[in-house]
């Protein structure tokens, strides 16, 4: 059964420098409370894991914490680039950051093998494309049966998969409904799992066709409401697209983003220190947060 803990506690006995961490959500329940623990600690050399690598894996690499990032997309959606992130490739701040890029079937496909127990995926893809030039990941073979060449690239199996969903019942039990993501997958697939959640309940009260993770998978459940923003979390609260907007322009400097990242994340004791901290700011100012 899940252990009911705190975030701080959650990331200080899973989380280590040099592991394997992959934070999942597909545009809500993206897990920035537990993100920022781990900046808060001081983790670094992770090696990262996403599909659609956003803010939060900015504030991430830009705070030194990875070594290494696998994705297959990375941005600010509907805004721009990831500033911190494309500086780490580009001139190597704060440090070099090594990438494994592959395609967004490429990945499910990757996180569908580590969860099935396999040791590698197969695909029909990459077909044109200069990828596998620069991923030795990415290999191809030939089918057994119909001698067609196919893609295989290793099977994902994260070390701690973080995730974030709307309600945990006391056994570690969790439910995640809205859009899926490829949060199932990532769970079953490494070998530990921290899940925040809005509420924790006696009873899920799951509808039919539900996503509930057993507590059986869930190595830790922590409670922390709003644990998603600036993302959404379907049925809770809307995306802060205030927050994302003003992102692009604090994440362009060096020195506006270090600001920024002390005054807000490592000078407050938890998120929801985090969060009153930008609706002060945004009282005063209109700034990064107005949503919150």
């Amino acid at each position: 059964m899940a252990e009911i803990t705190s975030i701080r506690e959650a990331v200080a006995g899973l989380v280590t420098d040099g592991c394997e961490v992959a934070m999942e959500g597909f545009t809500h329940l993206i897990p920035f409370a537990a993100g920022h623990e781990v900046m808060r600690q001081g983790r670094k050399d992770l090696k990262l894991i996403r599909m659609t690598p956003d803010i939060l894996y900015d504030q991430l690499i830009g705070m030194g914490c990875a070594s290494r990032l696998t994705f297959s997309w990375g941005g600010n959606p509907g805004v721009g680039s990831l500033h911190r992130f494309r500086e780490a490739i580009e001139v190597g701040w704060p440090r070099p950051l090594e990438i494994q890029e592959h395609s967004h079937a490429d990945m499910a496909a990757r996180y569908q093998a580590g969860a099935s127990g396999l040791p590698f995926a197969i695909l029909r893809g990459y077909v044109g494309s200069d990828l596998p030039k620069h991923n030795s990941n990415i290999r191809f073979i030939q089918c057994p049966f119909t001698d067609e060449t196919l893609c295989a690239t290793p099977a994902l199996n994260p070390d701690v998969a973080i995730l974030h969903a709307q309600k945990a019942d006391r056994k570690g039990n969790v439910l995640i409904h809205g859009i899926i993501g490829i949060q199932k997958e990532a769970a079953l697939a490494a070998s530990k799992v921290i899940v925040t959640v809005e509420e924790i309940v006696d009873d899920l009260q799951a509808p039919m066709n539900s996503c509930v993770l057993p507590g059986w998978v869930v190595t830790c459940v922590c409670e922390v409401p709003g644990g998603a923003h600036p993302s959404y979390t379907h049925g809770y609260y809307a995306r802060d697209n205030a927050f994302c907007k003003a992102w692009d322009p604090i994440s362009r400097s060096r020195e506006a983003f270090q600001a920024w990242m002390q005054r807000h994340v490592m000078s407050t004791a938890d998120f929801a220190e985090f969060r009153r901290s930008l609706a002060a700011e945004a009282a005063g100012t209109g700034s990064a947060g107005d949503d919150v």
